[in-house]
C-alpha cells in the first residue's frame, strides 16, 4: 500500500507529507470559512516550507481554487449575483492586461500599497457608495486580477473590500468573497499550463488537499452560522489586519 500511494506522488512528495498537506488544507479551509480569510495565506507559508519553490505557488493556486469554489457551491444562496456579474469581467481583463503586458512590477512597493489599502479598508472610514457600486467593483476586479498574476496576495485586499460592500454580513461577505476568488484563480491555472507547469504529476495530491478543504469548509460554516455579523465583522478585521502587518513586513524584508 506505502508502494502504490508513492507511486502517485511526485518524486519530492512522500504519503507522510502528502497526508500532513491535505490535514492542513483541511484545517485552513475551516479557519477560511469560519472567519472569512487567512487560511490561503496559512497553507502557502506551510507548502513554501515543505515543497519544491517550482511546485508551490501552482499547486497552491489550483488548490485556492478548488476550495473557494467549494465555499462557493455551499453558500451560493448568499452569493451577491450583483457584484458578481461585474467582477468577472474585471478578472478577465485583468488577465488579459497582465498576459498581454508582461511588466516587471516592484514587489515591495506593491504588497505595502496592499497592506495599506487592506487596513484603509478595514479601519479606515466607509468608503463611498459609488466606489463600491457597479463601475468599482469592475475597477477593483480589474486592478486585483491584474497584480495577483504578478504579486499573488490580493486575496485580503478583494475580501476587505468586499467586507464594505456588503456591510459586513457575515454569509454575504463570505459566499461572495470565495465566488470572486474562484473566478480570479481560474485565469492562474491556465496561465501556469501554458508556461509549462506539469500538473499531472501533482494531480492526486491537489485532488485530496481539495477534498479535504471541502471537509473543512463544511465544518467553517458551521462554525460561522454559531457567530453574531458583529463579532465576524471584529474577528475578519483582526485576521486581515495580521495578514496586512505580514505583508507590509515581507515588503520592508526585500527593500
Amino acid at each position: 500500500m506505502p508502494s502504490f500511494l508513492a507511486s502517485l506522488l511526485p518524486d519530492q512528495t512522500s504519503p507522510l507529507l502528502a497526508a500532513a498537506l491535505i490535514l492542513c488544507s483541511a484545517v485552513t479551509s475551516m479557519i477560511t470559512a469560519a472567519l472569512g480569510a487567512g487560511g490561503g495565506v496559512m497553507l502557502l507559508a506551510i507548502m513554501a516550507l515543505s515543497m519544491p519553490t517550482a511546485a508551490i505557488i501552482p499547486v497552491h493556486g489550483m488548490v485556492q481554487l478548488g476550495s473557494n469554489a467549494n465555499r462557493a457551491l455551499m453558500t451560493w444562496r448568499h452569493i451577491n449575483l450583483r457584484v458578481i456579474a461585474w467582477f468577472l469581467p474585471g478578472v478577465v481583463l485583468g488577465a488579459w492586461l497582465a498576459s498581454r503586458l508582461l511588466v516587471n512590477l516592484p514587489l515591495a512597493s506593491i504588497q505595502l500599497s496592499i497592506a495599506l489599502f487592506i487596513l484603509l479598508l478595514c479601519w479606515g472610514p466607509a468608503i463611498p457608495k459609488v466606489a463600491t457600486g457597479r463601475v468599482g467593483t469592475l475597477l477593483a476586479s480589474t486592478l486585483t486580477s491584474f497584480l495577483s498574476l504578478f504579486v499573488g496576495a490580493t486575496g485580503p485586499l478583494v475580501a476587505a473590500f468586499i467586507k464594505q460592500q456588503q456591510n459586513s454580513k457575515r454569509l454575504q461577505t463570505v459566499a461572495t468573497f470565495a465566488a470572486a476568488m474562484a473566478l480570479q484563480h481560474a485565469p492562474k491555472a491556465l496561465a501556469f499550463g501554458a508556461a509549462g507547469f506539469v500538473f499531472h504529476a501533482w494531480l492526486p495530491l491537489i485532488i485530496g488537499m481539495i477534498a479535504a478543504g471541502a471537509l473543512g469548509t463544511w465544518a467553517g460554516l458551521h462554525i460561522l452560522q454559531r457567530l453574531s455579523d458583529r463579532h465576524f465583522s471584529r474577528l475578519f478585521n483582526v485576521i486581515l489586519t495580521l495578514l496586512a502587518i505580514r505583508l507590509a513586513w515581507e515588503a520592508i524584508a526585500h527593500w
